[in-house]
């Protein structure tokens, strides 16, 4: 049972300064992309501002342009625009599975890259009506003290799910971010620390302007595991990228969503450059994967699956991507 909207006041600025103005000056505020996220968690009593900066009318966070330097894609365009825009084969193909895996047609029409990047970590005891997690004495991520998922610990392990991320991760992606005084350009893996409650690291009422892809040769893929086929959060989320020569690995990344409380890139996969990808290889890509991913008890599916889901999709996605090199 969720609880009607509350009065809220809208903001909308028609360029990025003032928008980031509206964010400093107008008291509890937060920005509005999509809303695909934000609105359910408001109507959940998760988050509840009193005003609304609109930024579906700041051109500059619109488009995606080809550069020297590679490929521009503002933080406004549309999941669905991102998917009709890039080629399904070419070297940005694990970036539209990504983006194609994202919920369903209606949320990928209005959800926005930037929306994507800065998802609200999910957890079975914070994702609830305010009834519900009331009578459960709230949780650490938001009214209480306690986390339900490991209550011993003094941390949150609510998880990051966005499916964009990790694609863009093995694939080099830095971030351009508006605020003051000039503004900062990072790399992706940058934005984001492992805590539930504040996995982002954005200040001083900075917004994600654009990411920046960087030309590559490595093929990529992205592929998850969820409970329906469709409109789901990842359980787990693995994205690769792969070069090789002659059945030799040159360049390898990993990249995995939906078991810790960030994105992030598997440490580790430059052992295997100069390697065959063989059994023994697959094998210890696997055992990687188990070590570094942190699965923790936020859905209702169990953590060790997710552990296990996540190894099994990095072996078979870069078995995968071999078997097409060597085609």
């Amino acid at each position: 049972m969720t609880a009607p909207l509350p009065e809220i006041r809208l903001a909308r600025p028609r360029d990025i300064q003032s928008a980031i103005a509206a964010r400093r000056d107008l008291p509890n505020s937060c920005y509005l992309a999509g809303g695909t996220d934000l609105m359910v968690n408001v109507r959940h009593g998760l988050s509840k501002p009193e005003h609304l900066v609109d930024l579906s009318g700041v051109t500059e966070l619109n488009g995606i342009a080809e550069t020297a330097a590679g490929l521009r894609i503002g933080a406004g365009v549309t999941i669905a625009t991102l998917v009709q825009s890039l080629d399904g084969g070419g070297a940005h193909r694990a970036v539209r599975q990504a983006a194609e895996s994202i919920a369903g047609p209606g949320h990928r029409a209005l959800g926005t890259v930037g929306g994507n990047l800065c998802l609200d970590t999910r957890c079975v005891y914070y994702n609830q009506s305010e009834w519900w997690r009331q009578a459960n004495s709230f949780c650490l991520k938001r009214n209480g003290d306690v986390c339900h998922v490991a209550p011993e610990g003094k941390r949150c392990h609510a998880a990051f799910t966005g499916d964009l991320p990790p694609a863009l991760l093995v694939l080099g992606a830095e971030v351009e971010i508006a605020g003051a005084p000039n503004g900062r350009r990072i790399a992706l893996g940058d934005l984001y620390a492992e805590d539930g409650r504040a996995h982002l690291r954005l200040v001083d009422n900075e917004l994600i302007a654009a990411v920046h892809l960087p030309p590559s040769a490595a093929r990529s893929a992205y592929e998850k595991v969820r409970l329906r086929g469709a409109i789901d959060y990842p359980l787990a989320g693995v994205a690769v990228a792969l070069a090789a020569t002659d059945g030799m690995v040159r360049e390898l990344k990993i990249a995995l969503t939906g078991t810790n409380s960030r994105p992030f890139l598997l440490a580790g996969t430059d052992a295997f450059v100069g390697r065959p990808l063989d059994e023994k290889s697959l094998q210890d890509i696997e055992r990687l994967v188990q070590k570094q991913v942190q699965p923790m008890r936020t859905t209702v599916t169990p953590a060790h699956y997710r552990r296990l889901a996540a190894s099994a999709l990095a072996r078979r996605t870069v078995a995968r991507l071999a078997a097409e090199a060597t085609a």
